[in-house]
């Protein structure tokens, strides 16, 4: 590989650095934890007596509620991003689209910092938002890989992008951690978490600028003058879909990408909730933000190995079958999570996480650049993707919310993500026999 390959490799990576903070910190650990510390009223033993919250006329569970603000985030940029990354292809200017996210989200970040109890639609507006930034970026994001690697550096490179965002997430929450720690030392309690939302967004926007500086710029493809620019998103996307009409391998795997994002996505996006509301310690009293924070750290460090390593293991198995075995761990884990009360069972639970978490996001996202037909419309074929792992969202964290207000436990919201994972599962298994029928030479069986 060449020097300059390298050197556009690692600027591409970099952006898995600046966006990861957010991942780690207002998705995954101090946001909300905070959500759910500023909304909910305990008594003196720590047992939580009102968790419900009004919101546009509205009674909610407080953390159903953040589940239906994520899905509603998911939901808008799922019906965006095709429209606009057609349209970035059709412009070849996908490095200023994914620069615009970029800002929108560390914006939104920044603006976290003046969420406190009494002003929830604030908050909720800003994490929104936040997410709509964080995924509106990734498809351009995302999109560059096919055209910076050839495909047998793909697994290789992807792996290197999530390495860099776990590694870059670390450093940043360990930051906060320190301000969270000795929050005693400041007259607000609440402003160690909110200085942490600040510095996520100025950390995000800051590294964003290395990526934009060093991509390479798009070229634009052929013009139809019978197209104006919005009605030419749509022609490139009907393009993309008769293509794929040609690719039944691809058409499974994407199916089956469907059917298990909708178990990891929802797994990451509500696991600090889960542990803040169902883990206690042994003295009897529920994890709090230090506990939380300390165990999607766990997380984070174990998952830049699992990236790695699923990537050495499918350059010897095949990626779907690799994918098969990863998705059977996160069956075991749902089930394990079904029957967690404690934290020790909580903290082993977190690596095992970690070890899969990494692999399986790094490993679907090299399997589909290798499933893709040469083409330049990446930025096209990419949105697919992402609108598939966007609308997966959607219905898991819908769903995960509903099924808990309706029974009134989050555990059982557990047992419809293992659903998920098995149907992903029979549809990886489907993908590989098609693809042997067809004797796909390819990497990825």
């Amino acid at each position: 590989m060449e020097k300059s390959q390298k050197k556009l490799h690692r600027a591409w990576a970099m952006y898995d650095w600046a966006n990861s903070a957010y991942n780690l910190v207002i998705t995954s650990t101090i946001f909300p934890a905070y959500y759910m510390a500023v909304t909910s009223v305990k008594d003196a033993q720590d047992q939580v007596i009102n968790d419900k919250v009004q919101f546009l006329g509205h009674t909610f569970k407080n953390g159903a509620l953040f589940d239906y603000c994520m899905a509603s985030a998911y939901l808008l940029i799922a019906i965006l991003s095709p429209i606009l990354s057609s349209i970035a292809d059709y412009k070849g200017n996908k490095k200023n689209f994914m620069q615009m996210f970029c800002i929108i989200g560390s914006v939104a970040c920044c603006g976290l910092f003046f969420f406190k109890r009494d002003n929830l639609s604030w908050g909720l507006l800003c994490s929104t938002i936040a997410a709509i930034g964080y995924c509106g970026s990734l498809v351009f994001y995302n999109a560059f890989l096919p055209e910076i690697a050839v495909e047998k550096d793909r697994d290789k490179v992807s792996a290197q992008g999530f390495a860099y965002g776990y590694i870059g997430s670390v450093l940043l929450q360990i930051i906060c951690l320190i301000f969270v720690l000795n929050e005693k030392l400041f007259d607000d309690g609440t402003f160690p978490a909110r200085l942490s939302f600040l510095l996520v967004g100025v950390w995000w926007f800051a590294f964003g600028l290395i990526p934009y500086l060093k991509l390479p710029k798009g070229k634009p493809l052929e013009q139809h003058s019978e197209h104006n620019i919005f009605s030419n998103g749509f022609h490139e996307l009907n393009k993309v879909w008769k293509q794929m009409q040609h690719l039944p391998v691809l058409r499974r795997y994407l199916l089956a990408f469907f059917l298990y994002s909708m178990g990891v996505q929802t797994v990451m996006l509500a696991a600090t909730i889960f542990g803040s509301s169902q883990i206690r310690k042994a003295d009897g009293h529920l994890l709090g933000m230090q506990e939380l924070i300390t165990t999607i750290l766990i997380i984070q460090l174990v998952a830049v190995a699992g990236a790695y390593l699923m990537a050495k293991l499918s350059e010897k198995f095949g990626n779907l079958k690799v994918l098969i075995f990863v998705v059977f761990i996160w069956i075991c884990i749902c089930i394990a999570a079904y029957f967690t009360y404690s934290d020790v069972q909580f903290y082993i639970l977190a690596a095992v996480v970690g070890l899969v978490m990494g692999g399986i996001q790094s490993l679907s996202r090299s399997t589909y650049s290798k499933l893709m037909p040469e083409t330049k419309d990446t930025t096209s074929f990419f949105s697919f993707y992402d609108v598939t792992e966007k609308v997966a969202i959607v219905i898991g964290m819908f769903s995960f919310g509903f099924i808990e207000e309706a029974t009134g436990d989050m555990r059982n919201s557990i047992l419809m993500l293992i659903g998920f994972f098995v149907t992903g599962i029979i549809m990886l298994y489907l993908a590989i026999a098609k693809a042997k029928k067809e004797q796909l030479k390819s990497s990825v069986v």
